[in-house]
């Protein structure tokens, strides 16, 4: 009994550790470094999620507390009231980046849970060059908050962006599609400033969210894709379509690919990956 209450919890922590609460006494002003005292994602957490994926497994998944578990996420809650769009998560990883060969940074994937968990499920996937910047519950406007110190100051090659289902579910506050597309055209301005090749991935489906059961998001999300696919044509844009393989007919995701309607799982990230390759050589040859 217990470990099924700790593997909810683990599901709860992929959908909502990174949905910040704002706070009126957050502090302000300059300060030598922001990111001082920002709890780390704990070893054996990521090996219980990494675990999630991993569908041959016969050993059950390592142990976490429910006790280790909230403090960890009450801790990473507190952190977010000071860093609404998370730029402390990455800011060591990028420094160690920069400091080494181009050759390790030619590929930036930016995204939410669905890109971050992709690196979990397929860790050899982002191998030799390809750079995870995938975080948990994010929004389109926190993700161009952090666009610029997470993609462009890398100076890949090309940058893959796949966005937007966190932002119907609400996860930072009630939006519109003008702003999710505004969000988007501003992350595509950046890139083609910094001379980089643009994925832009479709939002994969979804016709119901655990954490936001009131929402019925499948129509939105086909809209979404509709302007996405027309959006990524007009600015000539590379468009890779991971929806029309791992969707149903009435827009959910596939039973036998995902962990929980939202999230594939390995199998999932085995069906979008040849997709992903071939984008990214198409848009590279431009």
């Amino acid at each position: 009994m217990r470990r099924a209450r700790t593997i909810a919890a683990l599901g709860g922590w992929l959908l909502l550790s990174a949905t910040p609460a704002m706070a009126a006494d957050a502090p302000a002003g300059l300060v030598s470094d922001p990111c001082v005292g920002r709890a780390p994602i704990p070893p054996a957490l990521l090996a219980a999620m990494a675990a999630r994926y991993d569908t041959k497994r016969t050993a059950p998944p390592p142990a976490v507390s429910l006790t280790d578990l909230a403090a960890y996420r009450a801790a990473e809650a507190e952190s977010q009231k000071k860093d609404w769009p998370n730029l402390c998560m990455y800011r060591a990883a990028n420094a160690a980046l920069t400091a080494g060969p181009a050759a390790g940074r030619q590929v930036v994937f930016m995204g939410d849970s669905i890109t971050q968990g992709w690196g979990l499920a397929d860790a050899d996937f982002f191998a030799h060059g390809w750079v995870n910047r995938g975080i948990s519950g994010q929004t389109t406007p926190q993700m161009l908050a952090r666009f610029q110190a997470d993609v462009a100051a890398l100076k890949p090659r090309a940058v893959h962006i796949m966005a937007g289902t966190n932002d119907v579910a609400g996860n930072t506050g009630p939006t519109s599609v003008d702003a999710i597309q505004n969000n988007v055209i501003a992350m595509v301005t950046i890139a083609k400033a910094n001379h980089m090749a643009v994925v832009l991935a479709s939002i994969p489906p979804a016709k119901a969210f655990n954490w936001a059961p009131t929402l019925k998001p499948a129509d939105q999300i086909r809209g979404l894709n509709d302007w996405l696919k027309t959006y990524a044509a007009k600015e000539g844009l590379t468009y890779v379509d991971y929806y029309a393989s791992l969707a149903t007919p009435d827009g959910g995701m596939k039973p036998e690919l995902t962990l929980d309607g939202v999230h594939p799982n390995a199998a999932g990230y085995v069906v979008m990956e040849p997709l992903t390759r071939a984008a990214l050589k198409r848009a590279l040859a431009r």
